[in-house]
């Protein structure tokens, strides 16, 4: 969420830099400014009536005292009169400062400097690409058929079960599956990353605290009587792991990682492009998340991006990072870079993970800050990514390494699935 007080001192720059996202934010932001100076006048008033009766309660105390009874009955008058205003003041307070937090939570972050103007993916960046492309034999198969021919994942169990998009893994594919995890999480934790396990539902509070809330409600299954909520990324309980702290300078940075599963009601289109692994309902994912001070959270966000490629490089998949444009940016977003990675079946690019700097858009609806070096309370900036998003990894590892006898496994993967060819 941004700041009403940053919005005031730059309003001009605030509206300049959303037009990156295709925002004409003008009309907003005055809406913004209007409702601060309706609670800051209201406060205001509110303040002068607490004073005004604070003051008369005095001049009672020592009109009774000096025996002046009639002069102290009538200020109590006025009294019992601001008492009656300052309850009406105090309500008004309340709704102006709802309604200001309301239109505050509409506005989306300012993209960083280094994001490109643009309306959708066609105009993101491409900043940076590795690997070759495999030549495939003649006959070589999407990976939802490699998943049926050798009894991977079965799409359509997991359709009698739940429906479309819930797929049952099963033999070698589950451990496949469970190797990626295995292996995520180790790299993760050698890189300094500590691992934790978290609930998979979360409350309102958190929602809003991590920018999921009311962005993306539509997007999210609502467990209605409990009124919570399955997480679409293990980024929201962690990062709400730290939700109203005030940490040390030197805790920082803090570094965190999990598996989760992750749950989207994202409706799909239909087509080859959304078929098998290219887009579920329910997936794995592997998180990274950094609370870092705000000097060196880019520095930071340039570390994540290497660890995701030394991840890759590893796996031996063809991949490319993108630099997102202001249109494709997500909303709680200062900068983020998207890694792709090249599906030679389906002669496409499957997004697989996404490494972004929040800055403190995040940290304001947390309430999560930290005392610099100075003795002053800072906000944090929070960053996360995939590190990584299982279900197109393994697409592109069944599309990219399938031969006429079978698929290989990567040479990293071996000591966690226990075997080396799938056939």
């Amino acid at each position: 969420m941004l700041q009403v007080q940053n919005i005031r001192d730059h309003k001009e720059a605030y509206i300049t830099a959303l037009a990156k996202r295709g925002l004409d934010a003008k009309d907003s932001i005055e809406k913004v400014l209007s409702a601060d100076e309706t609670r800051r006048a209201t406060q205001a008033q509110l303040d002068e009536t607490l004073s005004q009766a604070n003051t008369f309660s005095k001049e009672i105390g020592m009109l009774f005292k000096n025996g002046e009874a009639q002069k102290a009955n009538l200020l109590k008058e006025k009294t019992t009169q601001l008492k009656e205003q300052t309850k009406g003041l105090q309500e008004k307070l309340t709704a102006a400062a709802e309604n200001l937090q309301q239109l505050l939570y509409t506005l989306p972050n300012i993209p960083y400097e280094l994001v490109p103007a643009g309306q959708d993916e066609s105009d993101n960046e491409e900043v940076f690409t590795e690997g070759n492309i495999p030549e495939l034999f003649q006959g070589a198969l999407p990976h939802w058929e490699l998943a049926k021919k050798y009894d991977l994942i079965d799409f359509e169990l997991g359709v009698k079960i739940t429906g479309a998009g819930f797929p049952v893994y099963k033999g070698k594919g589950a451990r496949l599956q469970r190797a990626l995890i295995s292996y995520f999480l180790d790299k993760n934790t050698e890189a300094g990353y500590t691992e934790y396990q978290v609930p998979h539902l979360v409350n309102e509070a958190s929602g809003f605290g991590t920018g999921q809330l009311p962005d993306k409600e539509g997007q999210m299954y609502h467990v209605g009587v409990d009124d919570l909520y399955l997480i679409p990324t293990a980024e929201v309980p962690v990062t709400n792991m730290f939700r109203g702290d005030l940490r040390m300078h030197n805790e920082l940075p803090i570094t965190c990682t999990g598996y989760t599963p992750c749950f989207r009601r994202e409706a799909g289109s239909y087509g080859a492009h959304v078929r098998g692994l290219n887009r579920l309902h329910q997936f794995d994912k592997v998180e990274i998340v950094r609370i870092e001070h705000p000097d060196n959270s880019y520095v930071a966000l340039d570390g994540m991006v290497d660890h995701v490629k030394d991840i890759l490089r590893e796996l031996k998949l063809p991949y490319r990072i993108l630099r997102l444009c202001g249109g494709d940016l997500g909303f709680a977003a200062a900068l983020t870079y998207d890694f792709e990675v090249f599906s030679t079946a389906q002669d496409r690019w499957l997004e697989i993970s996404s490494v972004s700097n929040f800055e403190t858009f995040q940290s304001t609806r947390l309430k999560l800050r930290f005392k610099d070096v100075d003795g002053k309370n800072k906000l944090a900036h929070t960053l996360n990514g995939s590190a990584l998003a299982l279900p197109r990894v393994m697409a592109g590892i069944l599309e990219n390494y399938q031969t006429a006898d079978g698929i290989q496994i990567p040479e990293v993967l071996v000591p966690y699935c226990g075997f080396d060819m799938i056939s």
